[in-house]
């Protein structure tokens, strides 16, 4: 244990080591799962930060689910599930994804039997100690080889990346190029906009469920528009055609009463006659 970690890693509870998973029979391994708890306690966690904090991985949990839902590619993303890592302590980031395997719902991670570690973690930031995102953090996710580690510093309104070095345990800072930050395990680009994280592919935008319900209504304002128009314009149709065949009719009739009338009065008479 760090000096400057607060928090020993026997004060939580432990996945089993590899070691000791490949020993146990299914059963057994069954009961780990069962058993393991799927919460975390509030001393492994930052302490309360309101909606900055709140809103602050929803947004982005939002817009990665929905572009990789879209996109057909297969991943799982969260917010502050326990993650188990063989042998290593417990710990909930604020927001993780795993790439290539199944979206569905889950009580915690386990590493060993999920087959896979996390491929990203997002850590937002608001007030407080910072050592535990900018250090501690640093620490464990590097020395678990979680390939990208963001933190979301709102409080200071920073993006601040770090990247696996080449040996698989440390991490080297991500240099942003034009304000964005690449996630390689991603593929996508982070930035701060007007002070909020947001995502981008290919310089495109990837939208949050707000700004996607948004626009949908703006779609459906607009199509009722186009509909309401459409009928006042078959209104306005409908009552001329009325109106042309009322003439009709009208014309038609008084035809038959001028040809009526000429019928009566019989054929012109010839007045040389």
């Amino acid at each position: 244990m760090s000096e400057q970690d607060p928090h020993p890693s026997d004060a939580f509870p432990k996945a089993p080591t590899v070691a000791e998973w490949e020993r146990m029979t299914p059963a057994e391994r069954q009961h780990v799962i069962d058993t393991l708890p799927n919460e975390v306690t509030d001393a492994e966690l930052s302490p309360p930060e309101g909606d900055a904090h709140f809103l602050g991985k929803l947004g982005p949990f939002e817009a990665l689910r929905m572009f990789f839902k879209r996109s057909g590619r297969a991943a799982y993303f969260a917010c502050e599930l326990p993650i188990y890592y063989p042998g290593a302590r417990r710990f909930a980031p604020d927001l993780l994804g795993v790439l290539d395997v199944e979206d569905r719902e889950r009580g915690q991670w386990l590493v060993t039997a999920e087959g896979k570690g996390l491929d990203f973690v997002l850590e937002v930031h608001v007030g407080g100690d910072r050592k535990k995102d900018a250090e501690r953090n640093v620490r464990l996710y590097s020395s678990l080889g979680i390939p990208d580690y963001f933190i979301y510093d709102r409080g200071r309104g920073q993006l601040i990346g770090h990247r696996l070095a080449e040996d698989r345990k440390s991490y080297r800072r991500v240099i942003p190029q034009a304000g964005f930050y690449r996630s390689e395990a991603l593929g996508l680009d982070l930035a701060l906009v007007e002070g909020r994280l947001r995502f981008f592919i290919g310089g495109a935008l990837l939208p949050e469920a707000g700004e996607l319900i948004a626009r949908l209504e703006r779609l459906t304002a607009e199509l009722e528009e186009k509909r309401d128009a459409e009928s006042e314009r078959a209104q306005v149709v409908e009552q001329e055609a009325q109106a042309a065949v009322g003439r009709a009719d009208r014309a038609e009739k008084r035809l038959a009463e001028l040809e009526a009338e000429l019928a009566r009065r019989g054929p012109p008479v010839d007045k040389k006659s």
